[in-house]
């Protein structure tokens, strides 16, 4: 089957999760008296994960992030071959998204994007906390990790006890992340919504993005692994046929759903 519709609901996923997400930091947190704040910024997040997850999970599986991709790989819940398009529609997601709030915050007299941040993410002076480099890689590698481990557990089949809330289970998971975090690293854990914030920020952006790119992948990638090993149904390898799709002849009843919502079409 076709990687195109897959590919697309990554990509609209992906662009809601920063428009959503980046924009309630940039519009919303800060307005005076009525900002919203960390924990509306962090549930802003949470709510485009939910949101999408039921829209668009039962289309692409719902990850809206490479590290997830890279995570469900390690847990054998995700085809080799799908990996490189669905992180470019991840990339062009958020890059879309990110220039849609570029243009809106243009818009107001005396928008500076170097001087505002634009929710960009960041360790020693742009760390909103001022947190080193080893704290904040620390930080994204341990959040990450976990944020697998939710993922996975709450789809993980017949022994899972979220059937029909893994979406609810694993947003309210990412609300917890930015709670966290957002005063060590403006939070990432993705690093497709760290790069699009940084393309727009430059200079110290791009030079910090390294960063936001190594430690969610590896803190993906190890929880996958461990839960492969922790769980106690064998996820099996999702194999693949011609088309590129799942071959669920291979997959496990409910293993096929990445995020409870719907099988990899």
């Amino acid at each position: 089957m076709s990687l195109a519709k897959p590919c697309a609901a990554e990509f609209f996923g992906t662009f809601w999760l920063v428009f959503g997400g980046c924009g309630s930091a940039i519009f919303a947190a800060g307005f005076p008296q009525l900002g919203i704040g960390f924990i509306g910024v962090a549930f802003a997040f949470g709510l485009t994960v939910v949101t999408m997850a039921y829209a668009v999970g039962p289309i692409s599986g719902g990850h809206f992030n490479p590290a997830v991709s890279l995570g469900l790989w390690a847990g054998s819940r995700f085809p080799t071959e799908r990996l490189l398009p669905y992180w470019i529609a991840q990339l062009l997601g958020g890059v879309a998204a990110a220039l849609v709030l570029y243009v809106i915050a243009s818009g107001k007299e005396g928008f500076d994007v170097v001087a505002s941040g634009f929710a960009a993410n960041g360790y020693g002076e742009h760390s909103p906390g001022g947190y080193s480099l080893g704290s904040a890689f620390v930080a994204e590698f341990v959040l990450t990790f976990f944020f697998l481990l939710i993922i996975l557990g709450t789809t993980h089949g017949r022994t899972s006890t979220a059937a029909g809330f893994a979406g609810l289970a694993i947003g309210l998971g990412l609300v917890l992340i930015h709670l966290i975090s957002i005063p060590i690293t403006n939070t990432s854990v993705n690093p497709a919504r760290s790069t699009s914030q940084a393309i727009f920020v430059g200079g110290w952006a791009l030079a910090q993005l390294w960063l936001f790119w190594v430690a969610p992948l590896i803190g993906g990638a190890a929880g996958g692994f461990i839960y492969r090993w922790l769980s106690e149904e064998p996820a099996g390898q999702v194999r693949s046929n011609e088309a590129g799709a799942p071959d669920d002849e291979h997959v496990p009843h409910r293993s096929r759903c990445l995020h409870g919502l719907g099988r990899i079409n």
